[in-house]
């Protein structure tokens, strides 16, 4: 596939757009609607596009100086949020846009990394479901171009249960991994298919802010369906590492010369003028860890790295207008929902900003080309694709794939103004993004703002609402947890969406919303601070001594939340140790190992072994791990049960025969997916599952019961009366 490098001008033109989407007759006659709703047959597409690490006010509708005439025209068509918020971070965003519930419900509180917390997983969980999922439901085609980061497993060979096409996306094209090279991302995928960027684009040229505008389009062109479909566009710019074309950097030359204090004060003057921001909220200051800007010292590589920066916007807004113009020639553009925003606030994340440029191996080897085909596995790579070494270092001037440097902390001060910090926090710097919402049909608004605070978790219920799906309780044989968001729709026509409070939690870093009031804390032990948002949004002058009643009050009600919402216990991640190094167990009933004791059983066959009574007839033998990852041995109704979680996905294999009081046993798992069960000498279960356990579980190995994250299909803690002695040996 050909990227379209040229640009055309952008130019007002008239286009006459006829036609709607049919609905199939029997879902026509079974759908009811009230004075508000569309008529049945006529349900739009919903196209949501996201940017990576864009602050709030880098685009040109939000008071940017960078040229981004597509989103300003759909903003002009449309409306603007003034109030729309994400959780501060890439892959806790993504988890809520996804599922309409608060990160940490759907497993993803921190990274991708099982933690041994249901709210820090690193993985999509099953009590969740993706808005492709439910608007499947309805008929809809999905479809997903861009960056997933919703899983831990990348590898090409490795568990898929949680990539895109496992979770309701009919076609995917994108990245599994969460940040790499614009020249040759690491786990690019085609649906399940890890590829190189020769087999997606034949050419020299291929740029992953292009392909997936290109592979958007693809979609739009291929879909030949009367049903309506759902799109997801998931962009990595502006993220690190800044590369860009030349040509979009030429574009910028000079335009960043008088540093940061300047561009700051022209976004905040701008961001006035337009209404977007009340005039008395007064900017607030520079990071103290940004120098005044005649005092910086390397100001030619810091103009630099804005450039790049600037281009890359620059280049995904030239991709939306592609999106946007194939929407016009195939005349669904007026029945198309476009939400546009991004997924934290700017990043003052100084990755390459210290250290001497990287050009060779640490002991001055020679780097070996890469061969054809070889796909690219480092978030950095070491060399380009042509064996030009990759640099890193203050000094390095980015663009090219040679390159990999952050634009730097004095850059996101300026992406987010007005507002105080930055991605990671959940003051106003780090979690405000920009939504614009674009819907001829259905939007009379045409370049307002909408004011009504907003949230991540609104975008499922949005769908659900213009799709006419229903949420369902229960999927695939699991509980799926109650929608957190509101439907954005009645904001869409000004109308009250009558929401109590919104929360967030990443990193320790704590806050809530509620009304005009918002309590906020900087990490894990930080004080709460308060403000009211409506007179001081860029969180100027604490309230808290003013207002302890208040500042309690709402400190309770996050409380309750995180408790709800498995945020609790805060930053497990900081508390990882090391796993066991044992092959041998010698356990016995009640034994209870935390996971750094526990068999390291991930990836490895291993057997147990043992004589055991067991005069009662349902209750666990032994169990590792819970909900996310883990195996279990248990009785249901007198008959042996084998239980296995590989992301979250469980598999149960049964005996037949009724177990006996007194048994020998000897059970099997293997790393490649066999499991057999020998009691008294007699085999009682055989069979294979999906493959042998792909993580660590992270709640422990437990004798006679599970009372943590329940393995099987029983309710734990599931205690079993049993006698005896195992052996666990790992292979």
């Amino acid at each position: 596939m050909k990227s379209n490098k040229t640009r055309p001008s952008f130019r007002p033109r008239v286009v006459l757009l006829i036609g709607a989407f049919l609905m199939p007759s029997l879902i026509q006659s079974l759908m009811c609607l009230d004075a508000n709703s569309l008529a049945a047959d006529d349900r739009p597409n919903v196209i949501i596009m996201m940017a990576d690490d864009m602050g709030f006010s880098d685009i040109g509708c939000y008071g940017g100086e960078i040229r981004t005439p597509a989103l300003d025209n759909l903003a002009t068509n449309g409306i603007r949020f003034t109030q729309f918020y994400n959780t501060g971070r890439c892959c806790p965003t993504r988890a809520a846009l996804l599922s309409g519930l608060y990160s940490h419900q759907a497993g993803v509180g921190w990274m991708m990394s099982d933690n041994g917390h249901d709210g820090y997983r690193g993985e999509l969980n099953r009590n969740c479901m993706t808005i492709a999922e439910v608007l499947k439901t309805a008929g809809y085609s999905t479809y997903m171009s861009g960056k997933w980061h919703v899983t831990k497993d990348v590898r090409p060979d490795g568990d898929k249960a949680n990539w895109p096409r496992q979770r309701g996306f009919d076609k995917f094209f994108g990245t599994i991994h969460g940040a790499g090279s614009f020249y040759d991302p690491n786990s690019l995928t085609l649906d399940n298919k890890q590829i190189t960027p020769q087999q997606f684009n034949d050419k020299k040229d291929f740029y992953y802010t292009d392909a997936i505008s290109d592979y958007a389009v693809q979609c739009i062109d291929e879909h030949k369906s009367d049903n309506p479909f759902f799109m997801y566009v998931a962009y990595t710019a502006p993220h690190w590492p800044m590369h860009a074309l030349p040509e979009d950097i030429e574009r910028y030359k000079g335009r960043y010369d008088d540093g940061w204090d300047a561009l700051r004060g022209q976004r905040y003057a701008r961001q006035k003028k337009m209404g977007l921001i009340d005039e008395s909220w007064s900017l607030t200051p520079r990071d103290t860890g940004v120098p005044v800007w005649p005092a910086e010292k390397e100001k030619a590589w810091q103009i630099r790295r804005m450039e790049v920066y600037a281009a890359m916007v620059d280049r995904m807004d030239f991709g939306i207008g592609r999106i946007v113009n194939k929407l016009k020639e195939s005349n669904q553009l007026e029945n198309t929902l476009i939400l546009f925003l991004a997924d934290n606030g700017g990043c003052a994340e100084e990755y390459g900003s210290s250290g001497p440029p990287r050009p060779t191996l640490a002991d001055g080897r020679k780097i070996p080309l890469m061969k054809e085909g070889e796909l690219q596995t480092r978030m950095q790579p070491l060399i380009t694709r042509d064996g030009t070494p990759v640099k890193t270092g203050k000094g390095v001037m980015p663009g090219p794939a040679d390159t990999y440097v952050a634009y730097g902390k004095g850059w996101a001060n300026a992406s987010n103004t007005p507002f105080r910090l930055y991605k990671h926090w959940v003051h106003e710097g780090g979690i405000s993004s920009p939504l614009i919402a674009h819907w001829p049909k259905q939007i009379q608004r045409k370049g307002e703002f909408e004011r009504q605070p907003g949230h991540l978790i609104d975008l499922m219920a949005t769908c659900v609402d213009v799709s006419r799906a229903e949420y369902p309780e229960t999927y695939k044989g699991q509980d799926i947890k109650p929608l957190e968001g509101k439907s954005l729709v009645p904001a869409f026509a000004g109308k009250d969406l009558k929401r109590d409070a919104i929360y967030w939690e990443h990193e320790g870093n704590r806050a809530i919303r509620q009304g005009d009031w918002k309590l906020v804390a900087k990490g894990a032990n930080g004080p709460w601070e308060l403000y009211n948002i409506a007179k001081d949004r860029t969180e100027l002058n604490d309230l808290t001594s003013e207002h302890p009643e208040k500042a309690a009050e709402l400190a309770k009600k996050w409380d309750a939340w995180a408790k709800r919402a498995n945020v609790y216990p805060l930053t497990p991640y900081n508390n990882r140790k090391s796993l066991s190094k044992k092959k041998k167990f010698n356990l016995k009933p009640g034994d209870n190992l935390p996971k750094s004791n526990a068999p390291n059983v991930p990836n490895r066959t291993f057997t147990i072994t043992g004589d055991i009574a067991v005069p009662a007839k349902d209750g666990v033998i032994i169990a590792q791990g819970g909900t996310a990852h883990g195996y279990a041995w248990y009785l249901k109704e007198n008959k042996l049960q084998f239980a296995v979680r590989l992301n979250g996905e469980l598999t149960v294999l049964s005996a037949t025969a009724e177990f006996p009081e007194k048994a020998k046993i000897e059970f099997r798992y293997q790393k490649d997916g066999q499991v057999t069960a020998k009691i008294n000498g007699e085999e009682q279960i055989k069979g294979k599952v999906k493959s042998g356990l792909v993580a660590m579980p992270a709640d422990g190995l437990q004798v006679g019961a599970d009372d943590k994250g329940n393995v099987g299909d029983y309710s734990s803690p599931h205690k079993l009366d049993l006698t005896g002695k195992l052996k666990l040996q790992i292979q």
